[in-house]
């Protein structure tokens, strides 16, 4: 038995996982869904990677921690905290060593697919971003979902601190932990030929193709849980 702990990323938080964690427990594993201060105007990525340590500090070295979307730039922290069998990107952000978000988003100019950024609101008085637009969501996060999915999944977004945005990643390097990227052929945030090609260049990471888009862990949990099981 392996221990998966898996991080959300913007605008969700633990509940995503609700498929996911039964199906890898399904197969003889523990899954630990871990729930982000993403609100929280006062949290940095470091904060994120404190909230996963203490999480996992019951469990022993055998963890593969995975993170979706932008908690690709919150695992690597986490595993220069403590040690980790593997690290997985799924759909996720790479942090650049060194350098913000605010500069990645200079640095990795075909990342992210701008069209979401006209289902934003703009800041609060806390610095936070929410989706305001349903329907841009649905075809952005949810686009191979069932529509009770993608419905119920767009009615519990909950706002996203920018904060975290201009802290420097503290990494000199990324960890040695193993790790791999699963990139979604249709995501339509994350650009996929960006995943492929960081997964290579910057993790030297295995690359595993999952046909769907940006959520597998709603809209194929059993077909995501066989490829992290094949990890374990």
């Amino acid at each position: 038995m392996s221990t998966f702990a898996l991080v959300h990323g913007a605008w969700h938080g633990a509940w995503c996982f609700e498929r996911l964690a039964p199906a890898l427990e399904a197969r003889g594993h523990r899954a630990v869904a871990v729930d982000l201060p993403s609100d929280d105007a006062t949290a940095t990525f470091e904060t994120y990677a404190d909230v996963v340590a203490r999480a996992l500090e019951e469990e022993g070295d055998d963890v593969a921690l995975v993170g979706h979307s932008l908690a690709g730039l919150t695992i690597p922290l986490v595993a220069s905290r403590r040690p980790l069998r593997r690290l997985i990107y799924l759909c996720a952000l790479v942090p650049v060593p060194g350098r913000s978000f605010l500069d990645q988003r200079e640095i990795d100019t075909d990342m992210l697919f701008p069209e979401y950024l006209a289902g934003m609101s703009d800041p609060d008085a806390q610095g936070r971003r929410r989706w305001v637009d349903g329907e841009l969501a649905r075809e952005v996060l949810y686009a191979d979902c069932d529509d009770h999915s993608a419905t119920e999944g767009v009615e519990r977004l909950r706002p996203q601190a920018q904060t975290p945005y201009a802290e420097p990643c503290l990494l000199d390097a990324f960890p040695e932990t193993p790790a791999t990227y699963v990139v979604c052929a249709e995501d339509r945030l994350v650009n996929p030929d960006w995943s492929r090609r960081i997964a290579h260049e910057r993790l030297d990471a295995e690359l595993i193709d999952l046909f769907g888009s940006h959520s597998p862990f709603l809209s194929r949990p059993d077909e995501l849980a066989a490829v992290l099981n094949d990890r374990a």
